[in-house]
């Protein structure tokens, strides 16, 4: 039995990909604070909704997914019902496994995960580091339960604040980079629909490309970029305007931001 603790848009994207991976509704506890979401979970995936005790005495496995200011809160609510032998996955950003461990009392198996939204599609991307007490059967189970929503990469706890940054919010950033590239479309004369086409599936064709190739990122830009031509000039642009110092700024701040939340 698995138990999604805090089932808000990321445990309910964990949720929706455990069930396509063939875990049946009967397998997994959900829980939510509010009676509305609690009903409309039931009534979407046919899961058991409970309560946050309720349902880390009835698991074996507990996702921890509430947000990062309500961990404290629900570790104290959860803390005698959780015995050793249980396996508790975190999954909020910035909670470190040293503080799930600290609250929880005994030694219990804590894997910490940052995964992403594409998890909906199970495109995720998934990384995951050992607490104190976690074994390899520990990590292995998580990425049993990971993998079929996507790629699962196993790191040191001292480079999950730099996962949050990077591929936690990494999907934001694309979503940002086609909103301003559809306004650019537009811009030019382009339909609103015909540039998000246009700019959508350039983006997909490239994301293959560059996980399909194994080739440098580099090496597939510069195959784009004629000399003189066009594509050369809109780089001139965007490195004028700092364009790759502020990616470097920005994911710096998510990454600091991540270290915040931790420290409370």
């Amino acid at each position: 039995m698995i138990a999604i603790l805090g089932t808000g848009k990321m445990g309910e994207a964990l949720l929706s990909g455990l069930l396509r991976a063939g875990f049946g509704p009967g397998q997994i506890i959900a829980t939510a604070r509010r009676p509305d979401r609690a009903d409309a979970l039931r009534e979407r995936y046919g899961v058991v909704v409970a309560g946050n005790a309720e349902a880390a005495k009835s698991a074996e496995t507990l996702i921890l997914a509430v947000k990062p200011q309500d961990m404290a809160a629900l570790l104290a609510e959860i803390a005698s019902f959780v015995p050793a032998d249980r396996l508790v996955i975190s999954v909020a950003a910035g909670i470190t496994t040293q503080f799930v461990e600290s609250r929880l009392g005994v030694q219990v198996p804590v894997v910490r995960v940052m995964s992403n939204t594409p998890v909906l599609v199970d495109e995720a991307m998934s990384v995951i580091s050992a607490g104190t007490y976690a074994e390899e059967e520990h990590l292995a189970r998580t990425e049993a339960l990971l993998s079929p929503v996507g790629k699962v990469l196993r790191i040191p706890e001292s480079q999950q604040d730099a996962a949050t940054a990077l591929s936690g919010s990494g999907p934001a950033y694309f979503f940002y980079l086609v909103e301003a590239m559809v306004d650019a479309g537009i811009l030019l004369g382009m339909p609103r629909a015909a540039a998000l086409d246009m700019v959508t599936q350039s983006i997909v064709g490239a994301a293959i490309m560059l996980r399909d190739s194994g080739q440098h990122p580099v090496i597939l830009r510069e195959a784009v970029t004629s000399p003189g031509g066009t594509t050369i000039s809109a780089i001139a642009e965007l490195e004028r305007h700092r364009v790759r110092a502020a990616f470097l700024d920005a994911i710096e701040a998510a990454r600091d931001r991540s270290r915040r939340l931790a420290s409370g």
